[in-house]
């Protein structure tokens, strides 16, 4: 309760100073400018008129005019500059900037950079120095976007399809396909493209990383209604009923491959060993993956899984024997 009273606090008092700057702006502009509803910048309207100096008279108060359609203040109690950032906050702010350009399509980094530049300028020395990174002020300016990720945020910014030439890790192999951007997200440190893949005819996750071509087509975006719900099929391996499950067994000291694979249906074993099952898109990557991890990893199902995994297997015992023979 405390962080949202402190949160609600600084944006009333910055408020004052944001429509003193933009006199007469409508409530739907300033909320879209301000990240909040409507609803909620007029709650906080109503809130600023009862709030100002000890006193509470009627020249103490903060006085507005406000409606929908037009915003003024007419008295601001002295609130007439915004918050300045202290040296923590700017540090935090500064660190967060180079988070983001390192992620590539989340943001363009030359606007990024010109924000990081402005921010150590009004923060001073104390704060660059703390939040200095890898990448030297000296050299962050200029710096090129990945030509993928511009395609990209290009398309989300236009308004317009996307094809994508896309190496598919479930799958094992590059496929050509056609998608309508819907958002760029950010999971576990690797950015994604959220975008309605024609071809499978839902909601699909691209990693930035794994596409090998992006371009941006003259026709529209126009992904269903469905598509642009919150958080909409933002499962990295939204189920695909079309792929074949494999049903494994791990061994305890094996645990940590559930980070790095997408798996189901996790059962743990007393002794710590675990039954899982994942989804694979070729019997041949699947067998590899599993030899992988030797006796790591045992395939209870299905039997064509399990026949691939003991045919390799024999295959290289048997080179084994001829090199010692």
């Amino acid at each position: 309760m405390t962080s949202k009273l402190s949160t609600r606090l600084s944006r009333l008092l910055n408020l004052v100073p944001y429509f003193i700057a933009n006199p007469g702006i409508s409530a739907a502009d300033a909320a879209a400018e301000l990240g909040v509803s409507t609803a909620q910048l007029m709650s906080d309207l109503n809130q600023l008129w009862v709030c100002g100096l000890p006193g509470y008279g009627p020249g103490d108060l903060i006085d507005l005019s406000f409606s929908e359609e037009s915003i003024e203040v007419t008295f601001s109690a002295g609130i007439d500059r915004p918050l300045r950032l202290t040296s923590t906050e700017a540090t935090v702010l500064l660190v967060a900037l180079r988070s983001l350009v390192e992620m590539p399509g989340m943001v363009d980094p030359s606007a990024a950079y010109s924000a990081i530049a402005k921010i150590e300028d009004a923060a001073g020395t104390a704060a660059r120095g703390r939040a200095s990174g890898p990448v030297g002020r000296d050299t962050d300016e200029g710096v090129a976007e990945d030509p993928i990720a511009g395609s990209v945020r290009s398309a989300l910014n236009d308004g317009r399809a996307l094809q994508l030439t896309y190496f598919s890790a479930s799958r094992d192999r590059v496929s050509e396909r056609i998608v309508d951007p819907v958002g760029i997200v950010l999971v576990e440190n690797r950015s994604y493209l959220q975008a309605w893949c024609r071809s499978a005819e839902g909601v699909r996750l691209f990693r930035l990383d794994r596409i090998y071509a992006a371009t941006e087509l003259d026709e529209p975006s126009a992904p269903p209604a469905q598509a642009l719900e919150p958080d909409s099929n933002l499962e990295l391996f939204s189920g695909d009923t079309s792929l074949p499950q494999a049903r494994l067994h791990i061994a305890a000291d094996c645990a940590w491959v559930l980070d790095s694979y997408p798996m189901d249906d996790i059962e743990v074993g007393a002794d710590g060993s675990m039954e899982a099952s994942m989804s694979y898109g070729a019997l041949e990557w699947m067998a590899r993956l599993v030899l992988g991890f030797g006796a790591g990893i045992t395939v209870l199902g299905p039997p064509e899984l399990e026949e691939e995994v003991r045919r390799r297997a024999v295959e290289a015992l048997s080179a084994y024997d001829s090199v010692d023979a």
